[in-house]
């Protein structure tokens, strides 16, 4: 009887959970595929977006290079040109020392001129009083 009982009890157990219908699974399956093709558009969005991305930071990456060449361009340019303005005024100092020195040379000449046109008015006088 125990084991009647516990039959009839396990079959009743088993058949009250019973399976589950197309509708049921068809009820539980829909809002989740509806929710994984919302999802999926979501990345391809995004998947897109970052391809957009990729290429504007490729683009900025070109122009970036393009203004370090021209920064470095600009900075030879710049040395060069300050290279030929050292050499001026190398030049100019160097010029401007030959020309005190005329200076000085003109000056020593126009005092022997003096010194000598002194001489000569002396020479000039004592050669009157005779």
């Amino acid at each position: 009887m125990k084991k009647a009982l516990f039959l009839v009890f396990t079959g009743v157990l088993l058949f009250s959970f019973g399976c589950a219908t197309k509708e049921y699974v068809k009820e539980q399956v829909d809002p989740l595929a509806d929710r994984i093709s919302k999802l999926e558009a979501k990345i391809a969005d995004i998947e897109s977006q970052q391809g957009k991305m990729s290429a504007e930071v490729a683009d900025a990456k070109k122009e970036a290079a393009n203004a370090k060449m021209l920064a470095e361009d600009a900075m030879k340019v710049a040395k060069d040109s300050s290279d030929k303005a050292d050499n001026a005024v190398k030049k100019a100092e160097a010029a401007a020392e030959k020309a005190e020195m005329a200076a000085h040379k003109a000056a020593a000449a126009s005092e022997k001129t003096a010194t000598s046109a002194k001489k000569a008015k002396k020479a000039f006088e004592l050669q009157q009083k005779k």
